[in-house]
């Protein structure tokens, strides 16, 4: 289903051009993670014995992640993790560091990692392009869906965490997630998210909530 680290992640590969012409700047660290992506699973899948598995995206939107993870119970630390994509240079790198920031110094503990955000992320990448942000929230959902498997399928039902979405227009049943993932895709402007989650378009009333979310991911994000 994934590319395999050779073909798709080779040293032979490049970042954008736009990076050299001064476009998009990518730190150091992006480049490292992208070039020699740390925790990638190479080997057949189905040989990996992991206590959870997280899966998000879809092939039709073209970004997909998948991640396991293994857990020690007694101490409650994630003790290693792989992960596999499709995806861009800026995916690659921010689950690369994820999967670095969770197992090291003896593994991060499951409540701290579900606290996670994509901002610790870029913190630990050294930023991203303002439009390659988004990229950056694949690692961190794919990462909750692994842990909530995880308790699921250790009987630890009650310890599950869903972030819960509040309909803003009541409409069409747009939630304030959707709204959230239209900014981090690149749709900053009222009418760009109308576009693509039709928000608004039928009596209106959701109109200054949606332009107010707007601000507020915008500057959560990209200020």
């Amino acid at each position: 289903m994934f590319p395999r680290k050779k073909s798709a992640l080779s040293k032979k590969s490049s970042l954008p051009s736009s990076d050299v012409a001064g476009g998009w700047v990518y730190s150091d660290i992006v480049k490292e993670h992208f070039f020699n992506p740390k925790n990638i699973l190479c080997k057949n899948k189905k040989t990996y014995h992991a206590d959870g598995v997280g899966f998000v995206g879809s092939p039709a939107c073209g970004d997909m992640m998948k991640m396991w993870i293994k857990v020690n119970s007694k101490t409650d630390r994630i003790k290693d993790c792989k992960w596999q994509t499709f995806g861009c240079a800026s995916a690659i790198g921010s689950t690369s560091i994820l999967s670095v920031m969770i197992t090291e110094k003896g593994g991060m503990k499951l409540d701290d990692a579900l606290k996670l955000t994509p901002q610790d992320i870029l913190k630990r990448l050294g930023g991203l392009p303002d439009r390659k942000i988004h990229c950056s929230v694949l690692g961190d959902k794919a990462l909750r869906e692994a842990i909530n498997d995880y308790f699921r399928k250790s009987g630890q039902k009650n310890r599950i965490v869903r972030k819960p979405a509040r309909i803003i227009c009541k409409c069409l049943n747009v939630t304030d997630h959707e709204i959230e993932e239209a900014v981090l895709e690149g749709k900053n402007t009222f009418e760009k998210v109308q576009h693509i989650t039709k928000a608004g378009t039928a009596c209106g009333k959701c109109i200054p909530k949606v332009k107010e979310l707007i601000e507020f991911y915008n500057h959560k994000y990209f200020d």
